[in-house]
């Protein structure tokens, strides 16, 4: 197999074209289709025909899966998430800029979304690149972050008052509040496979800085929550039938857009853990 790549953006993206998800991939297929995504950060596929089983065998091929703490995955495949917006719902899943599992003490590194029904407008992702963000700021400013550790936790999104996570008629939602911990991490992150330096925080999962309170710590988090969806950090990609969207959660926020009201929207994800 040789991949066609075709970028979609400067800081990050590119489509990937020349390769059936479904069907047998060897090793060597797996390892290219690997370093597209290292390198590009999220990657994308048209016109694929992914059956639950067939989505899970895929993204086993890159690490263990996860089977989310709080929303529940389909019956027969647990590690499948049947991401749904009725027409009737008003909020979406993962409506505002985050990266997928952060409030984990071993976040997980990468997503996979597959389109199963669109609607015929709007919809779209969006992606940041948190290494672009990281690598746009000053010295002065890496080097007080860099000695920084930020606190995470799924209380805001995944309790009864969750922005996101909640009342869609089509999706079961376990409340977290009082079941969640908070989980520290780096707030830069080094890739662990290209060494590549990345901002590590994000609106939906970051509480505070370590060691700081909430009224210290919002003003910089503000700043860098600002600064880390700027439009040159950005890729947007417009959804189709059978498309397929894997990125890495080490580095990229993403956010999915609420901008099409009273039609349906039907994914499915599989989330992949550190091996």
């Amino acid at each position: 197999m040789t991949l066609q790549i075709r970028k979609t953006a400067g800081a990050l993206g590119a489509e990937l074209s020349g390769v059936d998800l479904a069907g047998p991939l060897s090793d060597a297929q797996i390892a290219e289709i690997r370093q597209a995504f290292v390198d590009h950060q999220v990657i994308f596929f048209r016109d694929q025909a992914l059956s639950p089983d067939q989505q899970r065998a895929f993204g086993r091929r890159f690490g263990p899966l996860n089977i989310h703490p709080y929303v529940a995955g389909m019956a027969d495949f647990p590690e499948v998430m049947e991401v749904i917006k009725e027409p009737q719902d008003r909020t979406n899943f993962g409506g505002g800029w985050h990266s997928d599992m952060s409030f984990l003490e071993r976040p997980a590194i990468a997503s996979i979304l597959h389109a199963i029904e669109i609607p015929d407008w709007g919809g779209d992702t969006l992606f940041a690149s948190q290494a672009a963000a990281y690598e746009a700021l000053t010295p002065g400013l890496k080097a007080v972050l860099d000695g920084l550790n930020g606190v995470h936790s799924a209380g805001r999104e995944y309790s009864a008052k969750g922005h996101s996570a909640q009342k869609r008629s089509s999706m079961v939602v376990a409340e977290a509040e009082g079941v969640t911990g908070e989980y520290i991490h780096p707030v830069v992150l080094t890739h662990a496979e290209t060494g590549r330096r990345a901002l590590y925080v994000n609106p939906a999962f970051t509480e505070r800085f370590d060691g700081w309170s909430k009224r210290e710590s919002k003003p910089l988090l503000d700043f860098l929550f600002e600064h880390s969806r700027y439009e040159a950090f950005t890729t947007r990609f417009t959804w189709s039938p059978g498309a397929v969207a894997m990125w890495d959660n080490r580095s990229v926020w993403h956010f999915a857009l609420n901008d099409y009201p009273g039609q349906r929207r039907h994914m499915r994800r599989v989330t992949i853990d550190a091996a």
